[in-house]
């Protein structure tokens, strides 16, 4: 991976967040791009319930002050950065107080989801693109990890299909267990066609549960990873029948191995 350069988007990453499968894989992924001689860039929200003070988080004034369009509202982008000290590795911050200012990350004190946790994955996915157009930074590898970004590969492929800083970029997609049980908002699938994405591009998305999220995700995806050995319902089928490179579930034990020659023989190639 010498000289690769390699974007980790995750809806969660430890230490910011405890300990859980996307988390921990969210760290390690690019520890093991990093350790190999690859440049990396991570990305996550930044969610209320992450202490700013423990984790050094601060604001970069040159990438902020943008307002990002969701369902006809002006939302501005704020873009703060903390360091992974022991890994030398730099974490970018999508935030916006009306989306992450809240004390948690996904629910409320009672466990509902939030009801405009559609909103924040749009969001999230156009901050990160608008980031790294301002970084000027082109990725040879996108890895997106977690449902709360699995709306970026579909912005890349769709919204953003014109930018020449993704022209050559290959996206992977890691498919995790069960993210959340029920819907996001019904009226999901009409703010992302309000972006100008054709509904028929996202059939799926009528009844937005975590298994029609991830089949978006992997549709619009180079290649995919299963990141869990059990997949509920009928996504595991639904991936099987893709004609595009699977990297089958593998121990985080054996991960470096696998994810390094998946990415250098398939994702690639």
């Amino acid at each position: 991976m010498n000289g690769k350069k390699v974007l980790f988007v995750s809806s969660e990453l430890v230490p910011y967040l405890p300990e859980n499968p996307v988390s921990l894989m969210s760290y390690e992924a690019p520890r093991m791009v990093n350790s190999s001689g690859g440049q990396i860039r991570i990305f996550m929200p930044r969610y209320g319930n992450i202490n700013e003070r423990r984790h050094q988080l601060h604001e970069v004034i040159r990438l902020s002050g943008m307002n990002l369009v969701i369902n006809d509202m002006d939302m501005p982008l704020i873009i703060k950065v903390a360091s992974i000290p022991r890994e030398r590795i730099q974490v970018y911050f999508i935030d916006n107080d009306e989306y992450f200012k809240r004390k948690s990350t996904f629910r409320d004190s009672e466990g509902n989801l939030y009801p405009d946790n559609d909103e924040r994955a749009i969001f999230f996915a156009k901050g990160v693109v608008e980031t790294v157009k301002k970084l000027n930074w082109s990725p040879d590898i996108i890895h997106v990890h977690g449902w709360m970004a699995s709306l970026l590969p579909l912005y890349l492929r769709k919204y953003y299909a014109d930018e020449p800083l993704f022209a050559d970029s290959r996206i992977v997609t890691s498919v995790y267990g069960k993210g959340f049980e029920g819907n996001l908002d019904m009226e999901m699938i009409n703010k992302i066609a309000f972006d100008g994405i054709d509904k028929e591009e996202i059939p799926s998305l009528v009844q937005p549960d975590y298994n029609n999220l991830l089949k978006v995700a992997v549709d619009h995806s180079d290649a995919v990873i299963l990141a869990s050995d059990q997949l509920e319902g009928d996504l595991k089928e639904y991936i099987e029948k893709l004609s595009k490179p699977v990297l089958p579930y593998v121990s985080l034990q054996e991960a470096e191995e696998a994810y390094t020659n998946f990415y250098k023989t398939e994702v690639l190639k």
